[in-house]
């Protein structure tokens, strides 16, 4: 389901140009902030769109910023989505999200935006370009997400000077009035998902578990159910201690923090960014 309607009303939501239109593939994160805000800079707020498309799983912040970004950027957000969220879509599929392989990326994000791009059939190959939040500290990321987009023309702003790093932009969005959305505020590498991203390492998992233990319940609920219904030993999270790759689930790194914090990889924050991050894999499957 594709839902046009977007999250702060205006008159000229729907209202497509003439000339170029330019897509700025909008997350909720900071990095799609400073992308929508150099778009528009560069081409003004009448020919840029904020296409946002939800899992239905966000934190209540990320909505919050959203809605005083379209009004700080004087363009409203043009929400998409699907209907399901993550944990829905890997039961529909089959399969457990991880990092290697998550189906919500693909059918949550890709697909929608999409199929929103290709609903407007105003809107060419050759009269718009996609703009990722992509920075300068991931060009090898930029090959495969440009082949994700095609034939649409995607373009990465951020890559390019004046650099900076997530906690510089965070501070300018500050200083143009915008909240700092909790999930960043709490050690979050990412203002998605709620913080339950399955691309997500172990420390994102146990800083979730800290920080909002019922959003590690409802994750470890899911992941059980999962498991039931494959029949596997299938996990979001892999254990590599001992040289070994295995399976480790939500409820024993829970045992783990409880019982071996010692043992725990906190440096391991794993990816993120579903417009950033979606591989030639995941497109094929």
């Amino acid at each position: 389901m594709t839902d046009l309607i977007p999250i702060r009303p205006a008159a000229h939501a729907t209202r497509m140009p003439s000339s170029m239109t330019h897509v700025v593939m909008w997350s909720g994160g900071i990095t799609s902030w400073a992308t929508a805000r150099h778009v528009i800079a560069q081409h003004g707020p009448a020919s840029t769109v904020l296409l946002f498309a939800d899992t239905l799983i966000e934190d209540e912040d990320l909505y919050t910023f959203n809605e005083q970004a379209s009004a700080q950027l004087g363009v409203p957000i043009t929400r998409v989505a699907d209907g399901r969220n993550p944990w829905q879509v890997f039961e529909d599929k089959r399969w457990l999200g991880n990092t290697q392989l998550a189906h919500c990326a693909l059918e949550l994000k890709l697909k929608m935006c999409r199929d929103w791009l290709a609903g407007n059939l105003e809107l060419t190959c050759d009269n718009t370009v996609l703009y990722v939040g992509l920075d300068w500290s991931e060009p090898d990321r930029i090959p495969g997400n440009r082949a994700s987009w095609k034939p649409w023309r995607a373009e990465y702003p951020l890559t390019e000077p004046p650099y900076r790093d997530k906690d510089q932009l965070r501070a300018e969005a500050r200083a143009a009035g915008l909240i700092d959305p909790r999930l960043y505020r709490l050690g979050f590498a990412h203002n998605n998902c709620g913080g339950m991203c399955v691309k997500g390492g172990q420390a994102q998992w146990v800083r979730l578990l800290k920080v909002f233990p019922e959003r590690y319940a409802r994750a470890e609920a899911a992941e059980v159910k999962m498991r039931r219904l494959l029949g596997k030993d299938v996990s979001i999270l892999r254990d590599r201690r001992g040289g070994q790759t295995k399976p480790l689930t939500l409820a024993a790194l829970r045992r783990r923090v409880e019982q071996e914090p010692e043992q725990l990889d906190l440096f391991d924050e794993g990816g993120c960014g579903c417009f950033t991050s979606i591989t030639s894999q995941e497109v094929a499957a």
